[in-house]
């Protein structure tokens, strides 16, 4: 979901490595194709319901990613990681050390600091995270700001330009009912960790596709390394489906030498891509690739993973 920032000549070819050893185990064939799908869950408390790319494996021949899941009881699993080698996908359990979050639904990487992430959940509570090894400690916790009424969050994306850091997040929206909301703001961190937000600004958002009362018209947001804000949307139908899917272009985001964080929507986003029978709560665009990565909350279907070609400039 990062934008990432200027890394030395080595750490990029080993980046691109591992995204490449990724796109190859997940294909890039066009949406829909049901066989490009790689099974990481196979029920409710395993779905994936946000992703962050965490680096390569030791050999460089593969990837690491985090995935949370949306688990709501005490002892249920919050945090794994997925490993990408050789054609095969696996997925470890994350030891969670702090206060138990309840339904958490994104992660994002925090910008040239390696092990460092935000997770977020879907009351409005972000997490500042530590990840090492197999453990992810607790930093701090502290709740988003201007949160609306009823507002239900399942996404989230940081952005790193001109020097400086933002955010982006979504209360998700209900079908014809209520349209998502899209907030931006500045962002920095306090030295005991505490993520401190800017201004915050909003739009309203409402997905061309899927449509009706069961459509999330925000599941996820991603941000290009041109400044492309891309958004997945998901109808969810009941714990056995059907679901529905789609990854549009919503617009532009910048971030000024001054932090001022700019948000402009297209008049007509544009769909990306159409993936009946899934859905899409995790979308992030791979380092040194055109690629995202997309991933999916199926509820007792469990969770999937693939990756398409939506991150170009």
């Amino acid at each position: 979901m990062s934008n990432p920032v200027e890394l030395p000549i080595s750490r990029r070819v080993a980046r691109l490595a591992a995204a490449t050893a990724l796109l190859t185990v997940l294909g890039t064939t066009p949406a829909g194709a049901a066989d490009e799908w790689q099974k990481v869950g196979s029920d409710s408390r395993s779905g994936v319901s946000g992703i962050a790319y965490e680096g390569p494996t030791a050999d460089g021949a593969g990837s690491h990613a985090l995935i949370v899941h949306d688990n709501k009881r005490a002892g249920q699993p919050r945090l794994s990681r997925v490993t990408y080698q050789e054609g095969s996908a696996s997925v470890s359990p994350i030891t969670w050390d702090g206060p138990e979050p309840v339904d958490l639904e994104a992660i994002e990487a925090v910008p040239g600091t390696p092990g460092e992430y935000v997770a977020l959940a879907a009351r409005g509570i972000v997490y500042r995270l530590t990840v090492t090894g197999s453990t992810a400690t607790v930093v701090d916790y502290a709740p988003l700001p201007a949160i609306g009424e009823g507002d239900d969050f399942e996404s989230f994306a940081l952005v790193s330009q001109n020097g400086r850091l933002a955010a982006l997040w979504a209360a998700r929206g209900a079908g014809t009912a209520r349209p998502a909301t899209l907030y931006a703001a500045p962002l920095s961190f306090a030295s005991w960790g505490q993520t401190l937000f800017g201004a915050v600004t909003s739009r309203a958002y409402r997905a061309t596709y899927p449509t009706g009362d069961a459509t999330r018209h925000i599941s996820d947001i991603s941000v290009t390394n041109s400044g492309r804000v891309l958004a997945s949307s998901a109808s969810d139908a009941g714990d056995d489906g059907p679901f529905d899917s789609a990854v549009s272009d919503l617009g532009r985001v910048s971030v000024s030498a001054t932090g001022r964080v700019r948000v402009t929507l297209a008049p007509s986003p544009s769909v990306l891509g159409t993936f009946p029978g899934y859905k899409i709560e995790a979308l992030e665009c791979l380092p040194a690739s055109t690629d995202a990565a997309v991933g999916t909350d199926d509820e007792n279907l469990g969770g999937y993973l693939r990756t398409v070609p939506f991150c170009g400039t």
